[in-house]
């Protein structure tokens, strides 16, 4: 189908109008290059990464630049490269599945994967002159030269654009001198070419430069000694000191001032791969729990027949499932709008930038909710082990001191709850999302009389659809009435945003989940789907009650009186379900799958 403006909702569109399963994306949609792609990834995890585990974990540095190297001639680093600078000039579906694929075996290569092909390469492809990408994106994407990326300062972490570098223009005008401290930064050990913003002046914005590094010839660059981190301890993470560094003015990045946007959208394509990054290592810490839990014997039973160990194991299936129908949903919007602009006449820079900030709340949402789910993964992964989990020697402990940085590595999660509904609230204000007719409608709907009739639910997912449907009314009446009542002056109330920004997350996730069931029932039966369709109804029961927890608990915070009891009302019939889910018999179903399996098989 060729995608046009009409078929493809916008990016937070998702919230105000219905989405047909037809119209999204799946993992079962790969097509038979992203498939051999997928495997080529797998085998070079299993075979390059997954064996050397204990050298990772001790901190042997030089291995990750090996297997970096490696993963450049095995044209890894330059699948999102284009053509015509020594790339694969593959789709944003299959930049997203390598980045998911080759992630698991350790944090500490996913960390300098993801640096370097992220944020590392991708402002010079999308903001770099014709010249700056002819000399550097080549030899990036072959992995002759690895890149880093110098945005944080002791003093300027989430607040990005605070940070004290300077660059001072020479009196000749050909150069800029470099002064200034930047911290956390990933591949710093082994890299030729480093992103580096500073500030110009009194500039109100910082700008972006492409800073080259050689050891032999520092340029006034120092790296401080490697951090010594909880988890991915085997990627290179120092401080750069810039002492006069000399840059010559075509290496500017876009242009003056414009660094803090460039250090935005970077983060943008950061937080999607970031997500996909999460994916198989959920898959693989389940597959090695349940593994262990099918072998190991307590009171003569294997553990995995225990009811305590099925609800994690089930629970464990079910966040990656959901998180995985929203990474790939949310990746292929991306990539057709990035072609539809192509089709408009807009550069491929053009058309990936504006491609991927068109979905930065999707990018948020899925950032924020699949690293929380990785976590829960690892620390459910311990559990199950007992004792040995806590140990160095099974793979359980070092996964969960990996997941860890996944909440705070391209802005916290934090930030990105807050950035999720701030950037919707935007997109409202400017015509791209209209929020406040449906929010109308919501309020009207909430004086009248509700509905006795008692609806037919006899067709797959259609109580869970109306669920949704009502899910998404209650967002719209708490964002609507903060908004009424805060206007402009919302953000500064950052516990109602967060709470706002869960309902949003636990919509997107739980409607990507049962559409991609809903979408794979209908080409291959629902007989094949009957743990899909279990996970996706397990999925929304839990949304629900965590909508409804922060539904209440905004409504009591901005609300008085009347008000208050008629949106309590309100939560109260948009969170009710006509016929509640078995929730014991949907984990069971879902975990006797995985136990037969011996592994994650969805």
């Amino acid at each position: 189908m060729e995608a046009n403006e009409k078929d493809i909702l916008r990016g937070g569109q998702f919230l105000v109008k219905e989405t047909n399963c037809e119209d999204v994306f799946t993992p079962e949609d790969f097509s038979e290059e992203q498939t051999m792609m997928k495997e080529s990834v797998m085998e070079f995890n299993d075979r390059e990464i997954i064996p050397h585990k204990a050298r990772f974990e001790a901190k042997d540095y030089a291995l990750t630049e090996e297997v970096m190297r490696k993963a450049g001639d095995m044209g890894f680093l330059s699948v999102a490269v284009p053509e015509a600078f020594g790339g694969m000039g593959m789709g944003f579906v299959s930049t997203v599945l390598t980045c998911d694929y080759i992630s698991s075996g350790t944090g500490s290569f996913s960390t300098a994967f993801g640096a370097h092909t992220g944020i590392g390469t991708m402002p010079i492809t999308l903001y770099g002159t014709e010249e700056q990408k002819q000399k550097y994106v080549p030899k990036l994407a072959s992995g002759e030269w690895f890149g880093a990326y110098c945005l944080t300062e002791p003093g300027a972490g989430s607040d990005a654009n605070s940070g004290k570098t300077t660059a001072e223009l020479s009196a000749d005008g050909k150069s800029y001198k470099i002064n200034g401290q930047k911290m956390w930064i990933s591949n710093a050990g082994f890299c030729s070419v480093m992103i580096v913003f500073a500030r110009i002046e009194d500039d109100k914005n910082i700008t972006g430069f492409i800073v080259e590094y050689d050891g032999e010839n520092p340029n006034g660059i120092t790296l401080g000694e490697e951090e010594h981190k909880l988890g991915i301890r085997a990627s290179s993470t120092r401080q750069v000191f810039f002492n006069d560094t000399v840059v010559p003015i075509e290496n500017m990045l876009a242009g003056r001032g414009e660094g803090f946007k460039i250090a935005m959208n970077a983060l943008n394509v950061g937080r999607i791969k970031l997500a996909a990054a999460c994916l198989d290592s959920q898959r693989r810490i389940l597959s090695t729990a349940v593994n262990y839990a099918n072998e190991r014997k307590q009171f003569k039973t294997p553990i995995s027949d225990f009811g305590a160990i099925k609800v994690k194991l089930a629970e464990m299936a079910t966040n990656a499932y959901a998180g995985e129908s929203a990474t790939y949903r949310a990746a292929k919007n991306i990539e057709d709008r990035i072609a539809m602009r192509e089709a408009a006449g807009n550069t491929h820079q053009e058309a990936e930038l504006k491609g991927v900030e068109e979905y930065a709340i999707e990018c948020s949402i899925l950032k924020v909710a699949v690293s929380e789910d990785v976590q829960h993964a690892a620390d459910e992964g311990i559990q199950i082990f007992g004792g040995m989990g806590f140990s160095e020697e099974t793979p359980m402990e070092s996964a969960w001191r990996d997941a860890r940085i996944a909440r705070i590595y391209e802005g916290t999660n934090e930030i990105n709850r807050m950035l999720s509904v701030g950037m919707l609230v935007k997109k409202a204000m400017k015509g791209h999302v209209d929020l406040l007719g449906p929010a109308q409608k919501v309020q009207e709907e909430l004086m009248g009389i509700p509905s006795f009739d008692t609806p037919d639910f006899s067709e797959l997912f259609s109580e869970e659809k109306v669920m949704i449907n009502k899910l998404k009314k209650t967002f719209l009446m708490v964002a609507g009435g903060a908004v009424q009542k805060f206007g402009p002056d919302l953000d500064k109330h950052q516990q109602l945003l967060i709470a706002a920004a869960d309902i949003l997350i636990e919509i997107y996730m739980a409607e990507s989940a049962i559409l991609r069931t809903e979408k794979n029932a209908k080409r291959f039966g629902a007989e094949s789907q009957s743990v899909q369709i279990a996970m996706s109804k397990l999925y929304l029961y839990h949304a629900v009650d965590i909508i409804e927890e922060k539904g209440k608990e905004s409504i009591i915070s901005f609300a008085e009186g009347d008000e208050q009891r008629m949106m309590l009302m309100g939560l109260k019939r948009f969170t009710k379900y006509q016929n509640y889910p078995d929730i014991v018999d949907l984990r069971n179903e879902i975990a006797e799958k995985v136990k037969a399996e011996n592994k994650y098989c969805f």
